[in-house]
């Protein structure tokens, strides 16, 4: 602060009284900050869902839902600033808690989450022909999806996080299928099949969990798996885990369970898409993450392997399909099941510049693909289709929309200087200096491949003769547009000194950076 400033005697005296009083009370008085915070981001999105669902909904409902995503941010940002300098964030016996990792996706959850709710404001009326108290059911589920979202990175208990990740799902099938039509009901239905199935072959991994910490006499919070390495069989955690695998897999979109993801994306809303690819696939990854330093613990080359081939094996699958996808919204999907299989691999390769890549690519990814959805979206709403082959001459048509979704093309396809080219060379650089030749030279080559995929359709769209003129863009959306731009386009150029460090916490909970 500035010594000139007049809150500066304030703030002085404030912070001497801090420093004089006794070390109980100012325990006391964090522990009681932290609760407000955490407990804070899971009320708001509720309360906003009750506003929108009562009679005040019919007036209110949407503006609730700005307000109470914009007070999370504030939250959020304020749990980040005390995790970055070294507060303990916990309340209700550590069932809330927020570390390095957590932190860092509660903040792209939070983020997304206010941009989406901006972005529906001027979406919705442009693009669904919905009366009034549909789009009010849509602002109830949106924030119910959105309250389920929070509450992944805040719990610390593994089996509430199991419970969250599922209303995650049951949420957001309501407002993939909330028009009502046929192929929406149809992409709902599949989602709902798949990730529900997922969820209950991931169930006894987590009861085997629960078992182990129990038996150590553990409590059951993330935090404490680290201590199960002497305590617990390889076989029993790497057999967990592997039911883990297996079910979350499906909700995050990997291969062979990803052929969900494509259908819901292509049906749902944008700012749905936006939420769904950049911050829900995330969700189970969030999960493996925080298994690996066990497991990594118990059998290091084991489990690098059951991180890397899945992963593999998803990024060469969807490079593959980005080849000759139709569909722009189906484009950017796959390109989410690229980039979930990234994540896997960055994890695995188990090298302290592959895991703070792993975790700068699930920063970059979460902000850039819901900026490629917006854009998408208002592509769609300028040409009225999502067909590729029809989309041409955008950028002459509808400047804004053409120009947005090449510039998000470019960035999630990973071209410099937005974040994912920072992260992808960061993971590139960590599999070389782990000496992991092959995997990484896979990995290199499905990179390139589905790079080329996205810029060729993306340059189809964007360039030629513009042939009918394009219809006016929602200000709103527009609006949404912008603000999700700033950090998605310009983290590749400048990291904050505070988001630097939040960054490095995160990919030291990975267990491998230092």
């Amino acid at each position: 602060m500035c010594p000139s400033s007049p809150w500066s005697s304030v703030y002085s005296f404030a912070l001497s009284t801090m420093r004089s009083a006794p070390p109980v009370l100012v325990a006391s008085a964090s522990l009681r900050m932290a609760e407000v915070l955490l407990l804070g981001i899971l009320v708001l999105p509720a309360l906003a869902a009750a506003v929108s669902f009562s009679p005040l909904g019919q007036r209110w409902g949407r503006v609730a839902t700005v307000i109470s995503a914009l007070a999370v941010v504030a939250l959020a940002l304020s749990v980040d600033l005390r995790v970055v300098n070294g507060v303990q964030v916990s309340a209700l016996g550590g069932s809330l808690s927020v570390d390095g990792l957590s932190a860092l996706y509660l903040t792209l959850v939070a983020f997304v989450g206010l941009t989406s709710s901006i972005y529906s404001w001027g979406y919705l009326p442009a693009r669904h022909e919905l009366d009034r108290s549909r789009i009010l059911t849509y602002y109830t589920l949106f924030n119910l999806f959105f309250f389920s979202l929070l509450a992944v990175p805040v719990l610390s208990d593994v089996v509430l996080v199991w419970i969250a990740i599922d209303l995650t799902t049951l949420f957001s099938a309501f407002l993939v299928a909330f028009e009502g039509r046929r192929p929406m009901l149809e992409a709902a239905w599949k989602y709902v099949t798949l990730t529900t199935m997922g969820a209950l072959i991931a169930l006894p991994g987590f009861l085997v969990l629960v078992y182990a910490l129990r038996s150590a006499g553990l409590p059951l919070h993330w935090q404490a798996l680290v201590g199960l390495a002497g305590q617990v069989r390889p076989v029993v955690a790497f057999s967990a885990f592997l039911f883990i695998l297996a079910g979350f897999g499906a909700k995050a979109g990997l291969v062979p369970m990803h052929t969900w993801l494509p259908d819901a994306h292509s049906q749902a809303p944008a700012p749905v898409c936006a939420v769904l690819s950049g911050v829900e696939t995330t969700a189970p990854i969030y999960v493996l993450f925080r298994l690996f330093p066990l497991l990594w613990r118990l059998r290091p080359d084991v489990a690098a392997a059951w991180f890397i081939v899945p992963g593999l094996v998803s990024v060469g699958v969807a490079a593959l399909l980005l080849i000759q996808v139709r569909d722009f919204k189906r484009l950017f999907a796959f390109s989410t099941v690229e980039h979930m299989g990234i994540l896997l691999v960055a994890c695995g390769l188990a090298a302290p510049a592959s895991q703070l890549g792993a975790v700068y690519q699930m920063l970059g990814h979460s902000l850039v693909k819901s900026f490629c959805f917006y854009a998408a979206g208002l592509a769609a709403i300028a040409v009225g289709t999502q067909d590729i082959a029809s989309t041409r001459g955008l950028l002459r048509r509808s400047p804004v929309a053409g120009f947005a979704l090449l510039l998000g093309g470019l960035a999630i396809a990973g071209a410099p200087p937005f974040p994912i080219f920072i992260s992808e060379v960061s993971i590139v650089r960590g599999g070389l200096a782990a000496g992991r030749w092959v995997s990484t030279a896979l990995l290199v080559t499905f990179i390139v491949v589905a790079f080329c995929a996205i810029m060729y359709h993306l340059v189809g769209m964007t360039f030629g003769k513009a042939t009918e003129p394009a219809q006016p863009l929602p200000r709103a959306a527009v609006l949404a547009l912008v603000v999700a731009a700033l950090p998605a386009l310009l983290l590749g150029i400048y990291l904050p000194g505070p988001l630097g460090t939040l960054v490095h916490q995160a990919a030291l909970a990975l267990g491998g950076a230092s």
